[in-house]
């Protein structure tokens, strides 16, 4: 499975963003991770295929939500009142399993990454 993220850029403090990722076969539950420079890789939020179960970190929920388009085999992480906190390179991944997971171990394929940075 190949997987293209898109949609990240600058954005001002309390704007927001929609990240897009799409995957080129099958898919069990897609995940958003982010990773900041110095930092470890963070889980975001999750979404089964059939969109039917969501996750989120308590750092973002509120503020993001993940959905899917299943005949764009297409997921969305729409970020809402961004903070220069959530400013990282965001990456998708996905996981065989449909089980939802928060660990980026879990996951077998690994988007390419896309920019977020939010300016104060």
């Amino acid at each position: 499975v190949q997987l293209q993220a898109s949609g990240g850029g600058l954005v001002q403090a309390g704007g927001s963003l929609r990240l897009s990722c799409t995957a080129s076969g099958r898919t069990g539950s897609t995940g958003w991770f982010r990773q900041a420079p110095g930092k470890e890789r963070e889980f975001v939020a999750v979404i089964k295929w059939d969109g039917s179960n969501t996750y989120y970190a308590d750092s973002v929920k509120g503020r993001f939500t993940i959905s899917i388009d299943g005949a764009k085999n297409t997921v969305y992480l729409q970020m809402s009142s961004l903070k220069p906190e959530d400013t990282a390179v965001y990456y998708c991944a996905v996981r065989r399993n449909s089980r939802r997971s928060v660990s980026a171990a879990m996951y077998d394929y690994w988007g390419q990454g896309t920019q977020v940075t939010v300016s104060s």
